[in-house]
């Protein structure tokens, strides 16, 4: 899995369309080997993400859960932690 995809789901506040974007910008880059399309490929390389994040949205409209919301504060102090764990250096 791409690295920099991150998870959108079940946020307060929710996640925005930017975010979903970015993230369906950065699947369209990891299966395309692009980071950036030729002239001739940016035309389906947009539509493709474009198509990727109408997806995404539309499926995280959809889940249901009983869980409560995690703040993104939260989460970045997990990996913080994982990250001190795993690599034994602090983040500033």
């Amino acid at each position: 899995m791409c690295r920099n995809i991150k998870t959108l789901y079940n946020f307060e506040p929710p996640v925005t369309e930017d975010e979903i974007r970015e993230a369906a910008l950065q699947f369209v880059r990891k299966l395309s080997g692009f980071n950036k399309p030729s002239r001739a490929n940016t035309a389906v390389f947009e539509k493709a993400t474009s198509e990727v994040a109408a997806a995404a949205s539309r499926l995280l409209e959809s889940l249901e859960t009983t869980a409560a919301p995690r703040t993104r504060e939260e989460v970045a102090a997990k990996a913080r932690e994982r990250n001190v764990k795993r690599f034994g250096l602090s983040q500033r």
